[in-house]
């Protein structure tokens, strides 16, 4: 069974949405429809921190002094894989 929804968007943003749609051949509900189950079924990502031990394999690295920032800014950026 459907329910039917109602959202707003800004003019901008439902342009684009509607070019994207239409360039997908669906319907701006279909694919808003789409983004929505996407979102729901993916699951979140595990990082993978073994990564971060291949740090301080370089002889130029200062991995001694700045390790701690350096693997909290690749736990940020979401570069970190599992």
């Amino acid at each position: 069974m459907m329910v039917r929804t109602q959202i707003s968007l800004d003019s901008e943003l439902h342009t684009r949405v509607r070019a994207r749609a239409l360039a997908l051949g669906v319907s701006l509900a279909e694919y808003i429809r789409r983004l929505v189950d996407q979102d729901l079924v993916e699951m979140p990502r595990s990082v993978d921190r073994s990564i971060i031990f291949d740090l301080g394999a370089s002889e130029t690295s200062d991995i001694t002094t700045q390790k701690d920032q350096m693997i909290a800014d690749a736990t940020a950026s979401g570069k970190l894989r599992g």
